[in-house]
């Protein structure tokens, strides 16, 4: 499979309606935050301590399923060998935090680097309140009267120390605290339980693990970019009907058709009109091709004698996707 099929993610597009501009929706790959992580690709997650969440097999199985174009990103070593080296060098699993015995045990399993982690006992706030509601005061519903209903609202937080260690250097790629905190309300009219502190941990340290590897990892964001659908010119009525057929041809997929049609407008303005460079930039770049959006985002902003806010939004994003798409390339083949 071509390597440019990662960043052809198959584009929808998107018709807004309350008179907002139609927009087409895509997403583009992005390279991970903590760029060092692409020079190690055979990891191993320790024992994360005082782990009463399972973060580290969150984290573990995260890692292990991650896959950039149909191939893992990482080789993830098995727990079960980590633990069975663990064993033989007489390590006990908070040994790990040491950055000697990491290096070692890194070492010894062939890993080139190795995720370990250190996780807070959850946290749990209750505070009660009042709240007022509202009922008939007679059968016959002729007014109301308003009364208290105690109400109880839970706060659970999560926290972890997490650090990746690169085996061949000693030292630390990436270390940061994570946490996670979510609340949530219980009255006595209502039916639903509040969650338990473990169940709440539970979801929380899925979060965190879902945060750290987002960071670790190339990662998809989605767009939505907005079109050109009023003439910047006096249009013909042939012209009107060349932009607006363009479009519905964009809100069905069509972008082939959709691109002749632009550029039948192009030429019958005289290249005079920026709408259909613009809205041209939009179409290569749901598909892709920045370096041709490039361009006609260009032609556009040539064009412009007041400011445009979509085309001036668009010459910076263009050229950042463009940065971010050689950084990833960058990532990918290290």
């Amino acid at each position: 499979m071509k390597r440019d099929n990662i960043f052809l993610v198959t584009a929808f597009t998107l018709l807004l309606f309350s008179g907002c501009a139609q927009k087409v929706g895509f997403e583009v790959l992005e390279p991970a935050q903590i760029d060092r992580m692409a020079t190690v690709k055979k990891i191993a997650v320790s024992n994360f301590a005082h782990d009463r969440v399972g973060l580290s097999r969150k984290i573990e199985a995260k890692l292990s399923s991650f896959q950039i174009d149909g191939k893992n990103f990482f080789t993830v070593v098995s727990r079960n060998d980590l633990n069975k080296i663990i064993a033989e060098q007489k390590l006990q699993n908070s040994g790990l935090v040491n950055d000697k015995n990491i290096v070692k045990i890194g070492q010894l399993i062939g890993a080139e680097a190795i995720i370990s982690g250190n996780v807070s006992p959850a946290t749990k706030q209750d505070t009660y309140f009042y709240e007022e509601r509202v009922r008939c005061a007679d059968s016959k519903c002729k007014s109301l009267v308003t009364y208290p209903v105690r109400c109880m609202k839970r706060v659970v937080g999560l926290s972890a120390e997490l650090r990746v260690v690169d085996i061949a250097k000693g030292d630390i790629i990436y270390a940061q605290n994570l946490s996670k905190e979510e609340s949530f309300k219980h009255c006595a009219d209502d039916s639903r339980a509040l969650p338990s502190k473990s169940m709440a941990a539970q979801d929380l340290a899925e979060r965190i693990a879902d945060d750290f590897t987002y960071k670790l990892t190339p990662h998809y964001r989605h767009l939505n970019v907005a079109l050109l659908d009023d003439p910047d010119l006096d249009y013909t009525d042939m012209q009107e009907r060349l932009l607006k057929n363009a479009l519905k041809y964009i809100e069905q997929g069509r972008y082939d058709k959709a691109e002749k049609l632009l550029m039948r407008l192009i030429d019958s303005t005289g290249s005079k009109s920026y709408v259909p460079f613009y809205d041209l930039g939009v179409i290569k770049e749901a598909q892709g091709k920045y370096k041709e959006a490039k361009e006609y985002y260009g032609d556009a902003d040539n064009l412009m004698i007041e400011p445009v806010d979509e085309i001036s939004a668009a010459v910076l994003r263009i050229n950042s996707l463009i940065a971010k798409r050689k950084k990833t390339m960058e990532q990918l083949n290290r």
